[in-house]
């Protein structure tokens, strides 16, 4: 129950000290989700780094590879629904060390020559953990912080999907030249082994959520969502809006993570050394993009400015940005300037995750929240599966690869721009707040 403003306003003074210590535990928290969601994108990535080497040992072509990729989001929905049921039920904290316990057990057998199908089997499983993974890991930030706070960590924890293939390009590509992809698995297996160790030493369950450590500012009433069924919530404009907006936008990274590697070494002809560089670009960008539209959604959204605006249209309008850009960079001449699209293609979506998803805590109760992250992973999560296999049968029905990879981008850049002018005009928090209140109302 929220107290009067009085009377919280005393207990937070009161509680000052604790505040600070729930501030460095919150961050605490952030930061070790942070390299959890490195390590996530990091052994997504690596598939794509030893892609050649991968058809090669294998013996398959651009579509079965595209299959072995596909396969990875076979379960993603399952798991992603699955975990964000039970975070109501079960401490998020031990769902966590329980995912990448999973992680590790997938990726070990992979240190060793196997047969495509058994890889195919280890890929659905690490899918099947690794769906629910952004989805908990912003429901706990989102716990340890109050709603106008939390862009700025919610971008953090998105900048760690970049920072991963941003460290794992140069560093598992050379364990991947100079011993195999199986020993890339090898290195990544150690370092889930070490964050789980360290997640049971430091990790915490965050306070209940509107207590008087959870927050050091008072909140307004009409701000706070309140409990209301699914079906009344996954009908807003701005939970359809959000999903649209993540549903091409991750059409975008599930391309980066599996294809792109290979269209710079396949279809531009840069070689293996080059390419782990030139890579590194849209992720850095992604990661410093994605901590800065958190913190600017942050400034905005203190200032007063609307949360349709500082949601949804910068949300939408950093997805119609990377799309653009990816249809640009396949009629651009290779060089500097066509990777400058490439790297605005592929970062600006990414971006846009952190300020959407903390659109979905401005409508969504505490209790309701991981159940509904949960859907949405579901659902953006089937452009995983329908996204590589689109490419590489584009790249095998082409004459040659350069065509494909040019086709299958600029129809993505082309669907990407229209799903995010959907999302940018359906994201209105503060009118389906308003919406929910009044539905639920009528119910009671």
């Amino acid at each position: 129950m929220t107290l009067p403003t009085t009377e919280r306003t005393d207990a937070l003074l009161a509680a000052a000290p604790d505040q600070a210590a729930f501030k460095r535990r919150a961050w605490t928290i952030t930061i070790l989700l942070l390299v959890f969601m490195l390590l996530n994108f990091a052994d997504k990535a690596v598939v794509g780094f030893a892609g050649v080497q991968i058809m090669d040992d294998l013996d398959i072509s651009a579509s079965r590879f595209g299959l072995l990729q596909s396969a990875f989001f076979w379960l993603f929905a399952v798991g992603a629904i699955t975990i964000g049921a039970l975070t109501s039920r079960i401490d998020a904290r031990w769902l966590v060390a329980g995912l990448m316990l999973i992680w590790v057990l997938t990726m070990a057998p992979l240190m060793w020559p196997l047969a495509f199908t058994a890889v195919l089997v280890c890929r659905i499983a690490l899918g099947f953990a690794e769906g629910p993974a952004y989805a908990l890991c912003t429901h706990i930030v989102h716990s340890w912080f109050p709603p106008e706070k939390r862009g700025l960590p919610a971008g953090v924890i998105t900048a760690g999907a970049s920072i991963g293939p941003l460290i794992a390009a140069p560093l598992l590509t050379w364990v991947i030249v100079t011993w195999s992809w199986h020993a890339a698995f090898g290195v990544l297996t150690v370092a889930g082994l070490l964050w789980l160790a360290a997640w049971l030493v430091l990790g915490r369950s965050a306070p209940p959520e509107g207590s008087v450590l959870a927050t050091s500012v008072v909140v307004d009433p009409d701000t706070v969502p309140v409990e209301a069924p699914l079906r009344i919530i996954l009908t807003t404009g701005t939970v359809i809006g959000t999903a649209l907006l993540t549903f091409f936008a991750y059409w975008s990274t599930t391309l980066k993570v599996a294809w792109l590697p290979l269209f710079l070494s396949q279809g531009l002809g840069y070689d293996a050394v080059t390419s782990s560089r030139l890579i590194t670009f849209p992720y850095a960008v992604a990661a410093v993009a994605a901590v800065g539209a958190g913190l600017a959604s942050n400034r905005l959204t203190e200032r007063g400015v609307s949360r349709r605006i500082t949601r949804g249209y910068f949300a939408g309008g950093l997805v119609v940005l990377a799309g653009l850009s990816m249809y640009l960079f396949t009629i651009i001449d290779r060089g500097p300037l066509q990777m400058v699209f490439i790297s605005l293609a592929f970062s600006m979506n990414s971006a846009a995750y952190a300020v959407a998803f903390v659109a979905i805590g401005d409508v969504v109760h505490p209790k309701r929240r991981g159940t509904v992250l949960g859907c949405l992973v579901a659902f953006y999560s089937m452009a995983g599966v329908l996204a590589p296999l689109l490419l590489g049968y584009l790249v095998d029905a082409a004459p040659d690869a350069i065509t494909g990879y040019n086709n299958g981008f600029a129809v993505t850049g082309l669907m990407m721009a229209v799903g995010g002018v959907l999302s940018l005009l359906l994201v209105r928090p503060e009118r389906d707040l308003a919406r929910i209140r009044e539905r639920v109302g009528m119910t009671r």
